[in-house]
């Protein structure tokens, strides 16, 4: 009987007693095999397709091709770890790094499911990045705020008015203590708000917002478009004495931001990073990549805040998952959690901040801030436009609400003060409900 060759070396990228080197990125997936596949023989199938193989042997290859396979050296249930040399991977190329790691291997029959959970990108690779311009304290002292959460709302509807409309709800949103305006993910330039009108009207009332209140107030107005658009867009913004543009990340891609975040830092203006289509590859629990990776990824690059969930609000995210996220955006050094998150130690990449938003109001207030702290930016936005007396008292309500969780005092208890009238009537209508 005739020798029986070898087809596959798949078992090849499997080597339970490994020991990654310092400088390799690891990365956690959950997965969950195809029937009939053991999880040893697709975790090979994840290593060899993320790296050096493919799915016959070859004819010939270099002796150095064996230094550059991953190997998955670590099954512990439905998660699995892959180690990948450094030399893989292109400094300062997030666009190839996520071609690698999250590339095809979504698509293989040898398995059901597969979840990029978290990697570790060793120090080496992360200073190849340039990371966020300014860093939270960066920001912090641009907008002359010290300790309190950062503020923010959008117009509601969020698409529909014009810029007029939009310029003037703004207004009221300043004239009651907050912050920012922000558009939302769908608003760039419409027949209805054209992006140069919307910019030039929210400009004039910025300036008489802060000359009534001698407070800084700006703005997260969606530059979003095709690349040398969205740089005529910034550079209309930075003319008109703005310090912040907002982009939709995921839908921009990697190279995009990238190359935005060196044209926005050049101009003085940090990105607000807006995390629309995350949801379509990151809510299955079981496949496609988590937000806190995506978080991961977009500090690398240099976004100086991102949404990240609310974990009481409308959108899907579990508290401890809103807490990974901050994490990522803000620590230095992150330490490991579970199958949730892996180690990161930024080696001095700046931070930044989670944003915290959709579906609050005031009665939140104090749940947002006990998961998240001060060090976010809060975004209420159909949480004030719907108070009883409007989109100004709905700021104040909020503000209220916020000093009074600083203040260790129940909102309950802070509302009886005739001050914070607008707090009170904030909670007649909405008490503490979480809208789903």
């Amino acid at each position: 009987m005739a020798e029986e060759k070898k087809i596959d070396w798949y078992d090849e990228f499997v080597n339970l007693n490994y020991k990654p080197a310092k400088d390799e990125i690891v990365c956690l997936f959950y997965f969950e095999p195809a029937d009939g596949m053991s999880p040893k023989e697709a975790a090979g199938r994840i290593a060899s397709e993320s790296s050096t193989g493919t799915w016959t042997t070859l004819f010939t290859m270099p002796p150095r091709m064996k230094k550059l396979q991953a190997t998955s050296f670590e099954i512990d249930g439905n998660f699995l770890k892959v180690a990948y040399p450094y030399e893989l991977w292109e400094p300062g190329n997030a666009c190839q790094l996520m071609s690698g790691i999250a590339g095809n291997i979504f698509g293989m029959k040898a398995v059901k499911n597969l979840r990029l959970v978290d990697a570790t990108l060793p120090p080496k690779y992360v200073k190849s990045f340039k990371g966020p311009k300014f860093g939270n304290d960066g920001i912090r002292k641009m907008m002359g705020i010290k300790k309190r959460p950062l503020t923010g709302a959008v117009p509601k509807p969020k698409i529909g008015f014009s810029a007029k409309e939009h310029a003037e709800i703004g207004y009221e949103t300043w004239m009651g203590g907050f912050d920012f305006v922000k558009d939302d993910e769908n608003l760039t330039s419409t027949p209805f708000n054209n992006f140069d009108e919307r910019v030039k009207l929210m400009s004039k009332l910025r300036d008489k917002a802060e000359k009534e209140t001698g407070e800084t107030k700006s703005a997260f107005i969606n530059i979003t478009a095709e690349t040398e658009l969205m740089k005529k867009r910034a550079k209309m913004l930075a003319d008109n004495g703005w310090n912040y543009c907002m982009i939709d990340v995921v839908v921009t891609g990697f190279a995009g931001v990238q190359t935005m975040r060196d044209y926005c830092s050049d101009l003085g203006l940090a990105i607000h990073a807006h995390r629309a289509m995350h949801a379509a590859f990151g809510r299955n629990p079981k496949h496609g990549i988590t937000m806190q990776f995506l978080a991961k990824m977009e500090r690398m690059i240099g976004v100086s805040q991102i949404h990240s969930g609310t974990a009481v609000g409308k959108l899907e995210g579990k508290v401890e998952e809103v807490k990974a996220i901050a994490d990522v955006l803000r620590e230095q050094k992150v330490k490991a959690n579970g199958q949730i998150l892996l180690e990161q130690d930024w080696a001095g990449l700046k931070n930044c901040f989670p944003v915290s938003s959709g579906g609050l109001h005031p009665g939140l207030v104090p749940d947002v801030m006990n998961i998240y702290g001060n060090e976010m930016v809060l975004l209420v936005s159909g949480g004030i436009h719907g108070h009883p007396r409007g989109t100004r008292a709905g700021a104040k309500a909020t503000m209220q609400a916020i000093e009074a969780a600083m203040q260790g005092e129940t909102l309950f208890d802070w509302a009886e003060n005739p001050k914070n009238i607008e707090l009170a009537e904030a909670l007649k209508k909405w008490n503490v409900m979480r809208p789903v």
